[in-house]
């Protein structure tokens, strides 16, 4: 939604906007592009009865301004309506989707068409370093967009995703998520079923081909499709795989491909870019060129800083295969040194209990554990939340350190004399947790 009021701001329109909570990096950039943010919800936010509302999916009845939105039948729109007609209409548009991966997938693939030249729109939902910015719109043919599976708005429930107009789409994996609005994992293969059903027969639908869950979807005939992974039914397999702390390496039949993401799960987003960018004629010479120089994206698996020598690593992972994968790739990165997990039960899905026993076994891979309490507590029953506190005492039967800490503050407190120098911290959230990672620097500064 910042990106977009970015754009349209650049457009010529004014643009002003209203959010119950708005924090960093949104929040920097928000105020960089000089676009007012009113904090909370009023009627009189619309006094000046604007020609277009762009109602966020967020929002849901009883929402003040939504509310006076339809009673004085102001003109308004879904976020992906908007796009859809304004920005990606006669667009060759690039879809990235799936439950993991799609913000550094959609960043490198943007980057490869960027470095070589093409100046494409594109749409991420989060801050590739490359850019400095998460939406572009230009007269390139090309509009790269990361692909949400979340529901449009409350009075369109279908996924974001199928207003897209695509022309290629990539599947990077499917799992059960947004237990708000999804009942089971049922319910998501019907959403990306609907997507595939609207690849034309020209265009391109790209799909993990080492996840179990995405072959019942692909038993059609109206668009050709491309399976990447490791394993042998793959079109594009990766071999010859070596992952070392600041790069994985592979072949891909005769060509060689030197990636900066690390991790089997980067690598498959590699391989999803690799076959994107062969299908909109780059070179595999031209796609390397671009990895060679990709900077990588805010908050996935971002070093904020070292301090005392602890390095602090701020990570957008709110879900147990995210988190895992993350450990598995802070493995590499850093070998031989201890890492501590700290994770905001704050998403959706993780504030509710049906992740407990994948949760715990995620933040068992760490060597050190603090949790936090579980957001927007109130808005959930006792027996539909996470439950913190037993995941903890569960890792604490492993024989690690592991807390329970409500706050922020707190986890500071306990963690600053717990951890040593040369060990690493790798703060779980999707919100601003209270200023954690400088708090963190802060203190771990004062024991240097």
């Amino acid at each position: 939604m910042a990106s977009v009021a970015a754009a349209l701001k650049a457009r010529g329109y004014i643009v002003t906007g209203s959010d119950q909570n708005v924090y960093p990096p949104m929040s920097t950039f928000l105020a960089d592009q000089k676009i007012p943010v009113i904090s909370g919800y009023d009627e009189k936010n619309l006094a000046s009865n604007p020609d277009l509302v762009i109602i966020g999916n967020a929002i849901s009845r009883g929402n003040p301004e939504a509310e006076a939105v339809l009673d004085k039948k102001l003109r308004y729109c879904s976020l992906p309506e908007l796009l859809k007609e304004f920005f990606i209409r006669g667009k060759r548009s690039l879809v990235v989707t799936g439950t993991h991966g799609k913000t550094t997938t959609t960043s490198l693939l943007t980057w490869v068409f960027e470095h070589n030249g093409k100046n494409p729109s594109y749409l991420i939902g989060g801050i590739p370093n490359n850019f400095q910015q998460g939406a572009r719109f230009t007269d390139s043919e090309f509009f790269i967009i990361e692909g949400d599976e979340y529901d449009t708005a409350f009075f369109d429930k279908r996924s974001k995703f199928v207003h897209y107009l695509p022309e290629v789409v990539i599947i990077n994996n499917i799992e059960f998520d947004h237990a708000d609005i999804f009942e089971n994992l049922g319910a998501i293969q019907l959403s990306f079923k609907r997507l595939i059903n609207l690849v034309p027969r020209s265009g391109l639908l790209l799909a993990n081909g080492d996840d179990a869950n995405i072959p019942p979807l692909l038993n059609v005939k109206h668009c050709p499709i491309q399976r990447f992974g490791f394993g042998a039914d793959s079109d594009l397999r990766a071999t010859d795989l070596h992952l070392s702390g600041d790069r994985s390496e592979f072949r891909v039949g005769n060509s060689t491909f030197c990636s900066p993401l690390i991790g089997e799960l980067n690598v498959r987003n590699t391989l999803a870019v690799v076959a994107a960018a062969r299908h909109c004629g780059f070179s595999d010479a031209q796609i390397q060129s671009a990895f060679d120089t990709f900077a990588g994206v805010k908050r996935r698996m971002e070093i904020r800083g070292v301090s005392g020598g602890v390095t602090v690593i701020d990570d957008f992972g709110h879900h147990p295969t995210a988190i895992r994968e993350t450990m598995h790739a802070l493995r590499v990165r850093f070998p031989g040194q201890r890492v501590w997990a700290i994770f905001e039960p704050r998403s959706n899905t993780t504030r509710r209990a049906v992740f407990q026993q994948e949760l715990t076994d995620a933040l068992n891979l760490a060597d050190g554990v603090a949790v936090a309490q579980v957001a927007r507590l109130e808005l959930l029953a006792p027996d539909e939340r996470l439950d913190p506190e037993r995941l903890i005492e569960s890792i604490k039967a492993a024989g690690k350190p592991a807390f329970y800490l409500p706050t922020a503050d707190a986890i500071v407190d306990e963690l600053g004399g717990q951890v040593r120098s040369g060990e690493v911290v790798c703060v779980f959230s999707n919100g601003g947790f209270g200023g954690i990672h400088d708090k963190l620097l802060d203190r771990f500064r004062s024991k240097s």
